[in-house]
């Protein structure tokens, strides 16, 4: 199928063959009849990506303090490295858009195969097929068409504003701004009994306002203030709607000074927010900023996971947003087909962008006469075919092709005649683009054969970048490939475990970042089947967790320090972890599992790893929560097998500015100290020999390790016991912090070193 992106670091617009999304639980899967620029944002997006890097910093000073914050944690290499690779990638642009149901995911009530659909979102794309959460989704009805439906997202948009405004019959309300969203916020505010008095610089998006519905339209001030005074006996407007979009501040200032005593103004555009003090005060005005389209927005919970509100307490949802839209339509009390100023196929997508961006203006059949500027402007897109007998819709066999060979670089053939090791992705974000495929891609002896992630721009572009035979959004590909030899699962934790173990029941060497599993029950399915594999079938499997730091060379002479030791460690490691607020993905205990799991476990398999032994049990206080934090300040004393003891101090209350870890170590008259995996100094015989380097958390060292015991026919580099037991070792520490007692460390086997 064929998708729009743009390059944020060149600002290269691009339409281009990727394999269609897979349909997930509780969303659906839609092929795409038309899709609408949204101007004002998509304009906003396409320019910073057009800018230069200093451009593009100074349009965005909160992520360059972001970055510099990284640096002084990361280093600047690792920082560089992200940075580099979240602004050489491909980003979707578009997110209102209407077609036809060609899947249903699991979880998912009241769609089925065939409807008419509109689709909001991020997933609602300018694409041939996306993946849209089923919450936002909205069944088109049948006097509406599809190519009216696809500003069904835009128009939620308007329709929460003036929901935020609380107007009522006969109320006077100005709209600032008459683009696309200031003109359906218009036709919208007459068909709820308003008196509407819209304002634009522009004299021709006033004379469209007027053709939609407004009472009066201006395009300079002072018209706009007589009239209004005349309307309101000089009260003032009840309420004012801002749907401009421009840095200026002016667009606030203008809504102080028109608004009544006790009005409302309600931000649903992108202006300058300096208020002015004396009118907002003085008339004691209620100030608004609409949250998109309505309550949902942003919350995980009810755009991925397909939770919704209560209807009794939160009326308006923004998928109910969008289903009130498409009933005005329905109604014909809003009118968007007199909107429609450009239609192009997907593939002029550059120069709908031009347009809009000032570049050239181009008039088409549909636009009004009086119009010589855009307003609607549309993608439109091949329609589905209609199965024989059915009456249902279908999609074409090559829109759903989920895997995209990748002409220019090396093929699977080829690459299967060499002796390279095979090695297949899933999972492609930011972290394993800048961590682990730098290493996996240099590597002389590995072919990177084909790459899986959800996401089908993602899946191109590490394709593209990193030199894969094969890009795809279905990890069956990667199983189901008789060449790949070894699969690396670098997705998010709730999936880890389940791909672990389709991977092994494939007969793939795996490695799997950490957690290997969230749960008892999902660490008790990955032992299973590699018991299954290793005592009944008589196969030897191969499974790694990435604990990346027993690789570090500052760990690992800090590991040789204390090698020819006769008495136990004592340890203590602070992890000064950084704030994350409770929203935020990885505290999701269903998708990240909680810092403990997710990353203390890190620091658990330290332990095992300098001492040799395993964990056997271990004790967890944790400050209050505050309502601020889940278990994100604790520490946890752990005891080994051989006596040692070890301390962690995981803190998120602490300053960034401060190095994130700190480990000390004691035993027989010698100490060592690492400092943020740049400095190790270590102290015997009062001698003190310091060691220093670029910050090395050991992630290379990992991935050669890992190619290395593969090729050879090795066993892990960590061993697949210590991995068991660091992560029981992390649900013991959960079920610690819940009764308050020591926990013993259940890990099957002995220990291997």
């Amino acid at each position: 199928m064929k998708q729009l992106s743009q390059n944020m670091q060149s600002g290269l617009l691009r339409v281009e063959e990727v394999p269609a999304p897979t349909v997930q639980q509780n969303f659906v899967l839609v092929q795409t009849a038309f899709s609408l620029i949204s101007a004002g944002t998509e304009r906003s997006l396409v320019e910073t990506g057009r800018k230069s890097l200093v451009g593009k910093a100074l349009s965005r000073p909160d992520q360059v303090r972001k970055v510099l914050r990284s640096v002084k944690q990361l280093g600047f290499e690792a920082t560089f490295s992200l940075v580099k690779s979240r602004l050489d990638a491909r980003m979707p642009l578009g997110y209102s858009s209407a077609g036809i149901v060609v899947g249903v995911g699991d979880g998912v009530e009241g769609f089925k195969i065939g409807d008419k659909v509109a689709c909001g979102g991020a997933a609602a794309g300018h694409a041939e097929v996306i993946n849209i959460p089923h919450n936002l989704c909205a069944a088109v009805p049948q006097e509406v068409t599809l190519r009216q439906a696809a500003f069904t997202t835009v128009g939620a948009i308007a329709l929460q504003g003036i929901r935020l405004a609380d107007v009522r019959i006969g109320e006077i309300v100005v709209v600032i701004g008459l683009g696309l969203l200031g003109n359906l916020a218009v036709q919208i505010l007459k068909a709820s009994g308003c008196h509407v008095i819209g304002f634009d610089p522009d004299a021709q998006r006033c004379a469209l306002a007027i053709n939609a519905g407004a009472d009066h339209a201006f395009s300079d001030e002072k018209s706009l203030e007589s009239t209004l005074a005349q309307l309101s006996s000089s009260h003032g407007a009840d309420a004012v709607i801002i749907t401009a979009g421009t840095s200026s501040n002016r667009p606030v200032e203008m809504a102080g000074e028109l608004c009544r005593d006790k009005g409302k103004v309600v931000v649903v555009g992108a202006v300058g927010l300096s208020l002015p003090r004396a009118p907002y005060y003085h008339k004691e005005i209620s100030f608004m900023i609409s949250r998109s389209y309505g309550p949902g927005r942003y919350d995980l919970t009810y755009e991925e996971k397909g939770n919704d509100y209560p209807y009794g307490y939160v009326r308006w949802t923004e998928g109910r947003n969008m289903q009130a839209f498409l009933a005005l339509l329905q109604q014909k009390k809003i009118d968007v087909d007199r909107l429609v100023t450009h239609t192009f196929p997907l593939e002029n997508a550059v120069e709908a962008y031009d347009l809009i961006s000032g570049k050239h203006q181009k008039s088409s059949q549909e636009a009004p006469t009086n119009a010589a500027t855009f307003m609607g402007v549309l993608f439109e897109y091949p329609l589905a075919t209609i199965a024989e007998g059915s009456g249902e819709m279908s999609a074409s066999p090559i829109l759903l092709k989920r895997r995209i060979e990748m002409p220019g670089n090396q093929s699977v053939q080829q690459q299967v005649s060499t002796t390279k090791l095979q090695v297949g992705l899933i999972g492609a974000g930011n972290f394993a683009r800048s961590m682990l495929l730098p290493h996996l891609n240099s590597h002389p002896q590995v072919s990177l054969a084909g790459v899986a992630t959800l996401g089908p721009l993602e899946s191109l572009d590490a394709a593209e970048r990193f030199k894969f035979g094969y890009a795809t959004t279905d990890p069956d590909q990667i199983f189901q490939d008789p060449n790949v030899q070894a699969v690396l699962i670098a997705t998010r934790h709730d999936s880890h475990a389940d791909l672990a173990v389709s991977a092994l029941r494939a007969g793939k060497a795996v490695h799997v970042e950490k957690p290997m599993a969230m749960t008892p029950a999902e660490l008790d399915e990955v032992l299973d089947t590699y018991h299954d594999l290793s005592e009944q079938k008589g196969i030897r499997p191969f499974l790694m967790v990435g604990f990346n730091r027993r690789f570090s060379p500052l760990m690992r002479q800090a590991f040789d320090f204390f090698a020819q030791r006769n008495e136990p460690l004592a340890m203590s490691y602070r992890i000064n972890a950084g704030y994350l607020p409770p929203d935020h993905w990885t505290q999701d205990p269903e998708v990240g599992g909680g810092r403990i799991v997710g990353e203390v476990c890190h620091f658990l398999d330290l332990f095992q790893f300098l001492t040799g032994a395993p964990l056997v049990k271990v004790y967890a206080q944790a400050l209050p929560n505050l309502g601020r934090y889940e278990n994100d300040n604790v520490t946890i004393q752990a005891t080994l097998a051989d006596g040692s003891i070890g301390n962690i101090i995981y803190v998120a209350n602490g300053d960034k500015t401060l190095g994130k870890e700190y480990l000390e170590i004691f035993c027989e008259g010698r100490a060592a100290v690492l400092d943020d995996y740049q400095s190790l100094v270590l102290y015997h015989d009062r001698k003190r020999v310091s060691r220093q380097g670029a910050r090395d958390k050991g992630h290379r060292a990992e991935m050669l390790a890992w190619v290395e015991a593969i090729r050879k026919g090795q066993n892990e580099p960590v061993p697949f016991e210590h991995a068991v037991a660091a992560t029981q070792a992390a649900f013991a520490t959960l079920r610690s912090l819940q009764t308050g007692q020591a926990v013993s460390v259940q890990y099957p086997g002995t220990m291997k070193g």
